[in-house]
């Protein structure tokens, strides 16, 4: 897809990875209806890319409330025009343990909201944008693309019931999708990373970064650009669809 002037909305689009991908797929010319909880964040998120050249606007939505999605894609489509491309990259995580047990006695569970909230944001809001994507993309009568962000913990990773089976849904919707809309020219793809420097990373002990950073094969994180560029790819490539790009440095869970 040609991205010049493209209206490509990106959820989760304020911050980190989001904001990543959104400086680098304005650099192609894309325009970007970033989506995010917190208009402050969405505020500064705007003022950054505008100041390097780059056309975003912003619109607040929880990707949790099939409400707010609703009207947050029918106010990008009143102010920008419908969707041509959808990058789902909105996610949270809750981590723990299923079960934690000291000689034989449980001492704590998962609890069913830190199950539900990472469900709520990483899978169900996936399907939510990407019904009301898909959607304007057929009215419009246009070619479109929408591309997943799933993870290396899609193979299952300790402490991670939650995000694990969201990621692992994402990757699993993503050929389902791809298979379903061919017909209308939607492409759909996914690129599942491994560890990235972020600020979620960045808060993390040096030691624990150090033992991460020994497992895997290339010997470092990756940075933000590397997931931006694998995002950009399957919006490059028209022939890329139904398949997930796992950029990970070769780190297998």
């Amino acid at each position: 897809m040609e991205l010049n002037d493209k209206v490509i909305a990106i959820t989760g689009g304020a911050r980190g990875l989001g904001l990543a991908m959104a400086r680098y797929l304005g650099n192609k010319g894309a325009l970007l209806a970033l989506l995010d909880i917190e208009q402050g964040a969405l505020d500064d998120a705007v003022a950054s890319l505008e100041a390097a050249g780059v056309k975003a606007q912003g619109f607040v939505a929880n990707v949790a409330d099939e409400t707010s999605v609703t009207a947050a894609f029918s106010a990008i489509k009143g102010s920008l025009g419908p969707v041509s491309g959808l990058v789902n990259n909105a996610g949270i995580t809750r981590d723990g343990l299923l079960v934690k047990a000291r000689d034989g006695v449980v001492e704590k569970t998962m609890s069913l909201s830190s199950w539900q909230q990472v469900i709520d944001v990483n899978l169900t809001g996936v399907f939510l944008c990407t019904r009301e994507a898909a959607s304007q993309m057929i009215e419009a009568g246009q070619p479109g693309v929408i591309v997943n962000i799933s993870s290396i913990s899609r193979a299952g990773n300790m402490g991670q019931s939650n995000y694990t089976a969201a990621k692992a849904g994402v990757a699993a919707m993503s050929v389902t999708w791809a298979k379903e809309l061919a017909r209308y020219k939607i492409r759909v793809g996914a690129v599942a990373p491994g560890f990235i420097a972020t600020e979620m990373t960045a808060g993390m002990k040096p030691e624990m970064l150090d033992k991460i950073k020994s497992g895997i094969p290339m010997r470092d994180l990756g940075r933000p650009e590397d997931i931006a560029s694998s995002v950009a790819f399957i919006f490059d490539n028209d022939y890329f669809t139904g398949r997930v790009i796992e950029c990970d440095g070769g780190l297998r869970i």
